[in-house]
């Protein structure tokens, strides 16, 4: 007799169990459709709150936007009372227009003419520049025919003048040879050095066998250092 009761007991436990479990699903998908319904309150709630907002900002928009009809209206009054002022002055501002614009037609006109000189003077100077540039390698070849004829003057100016200067210094050798005999012949550098001339310093250096070539400053030193 208890064992049946103890197993009824424990098949009501099963059932009650399991009906607490279905209860609880069922509260906690009560539960979640609450939330979910909270979250669409909240999301309404900004909207409605945004909607608000922009309901203000319209207002205030249409406010703005009466006034500055207003305020056109007045401009627009203004200026059909100016327009009536000014209205004699644009008159004679047409006709200052209708003159100056005659005058710029002839100044035009002259433009024109301005433009067509200055195109022939360009075709002028382009024919210019096409002649300069096919006789350019002409003039460079003549620049350096002249260039090479002054160094063949100036190679024949040196050595003409070196040859006078080997005449002069052979001519003092002659000189000193025939003056002077053998015997008596002194090396002994001058004391006059400065008052001789360039040929006769060279003349002393080759009879030294020294070198004859250089300034007159530079011979007499090496003269003197010998």
């Amino acid at each position: 007799m208890s064992d049946e009761r103890a197993q009824q007991l424990e098949e009501r436990l099963i059932e009650e169990t399991q009906r607490l479990e279905k209860l609880y699903v069922a509260y906690r998908r009560l539960e979640e459709e609450l939330q979910e319904k909270n979250a669409v309150i909240d999301v309404l709630e900004k909207e409605a709150i945004d909607k608000e907002i922009e309901r203000e900002g319209l207002e205030s928009l249409l406010t703005e936007k009466d006034s500055r009809i207003r305020d056109l209206e007045m401009d627009h009054a203004k200026a059909r009372k100016r327009i009536q002022h000014l209205e004699p002055d644009l008159e004679k501002m047409e006709e200052m227009y209708s003159r100056e614009s005659a005058r710029l037609g002839r100044v035009f006109e002259v433009a024109e003419e301005l433009d067509e000189s200055l195109r022939v003077s360009q075709a002028e100077l382009g024919a210019r520049d096409e002649w300069y540039q096919s006789h350019m390698s002409l003039f460079e070849q003549l620049n350096e025919a002249i260039k090479d004829r002054f160094d063949m003057i100036e190679r024949a100016v040196e050595a003409v003048k070196d040859q006078q200067d080997k005449q002069a210094a052979f001519k003092s050798q002659m000189e000193a040879v025939h003056e002077d005999p053998p015997e008596e012949k002194n090396n002994d550098p001058p004391d006059n050095l400065d008052k001789l001339k360039v040929a006769e310093l060279r003349a002393i250096l080759s009879e030294q066998g020294m070198d004859a070539k250089g300034k007159k400053a530079e011979l007499i030193e090496r003269i003197r250092s010998a």
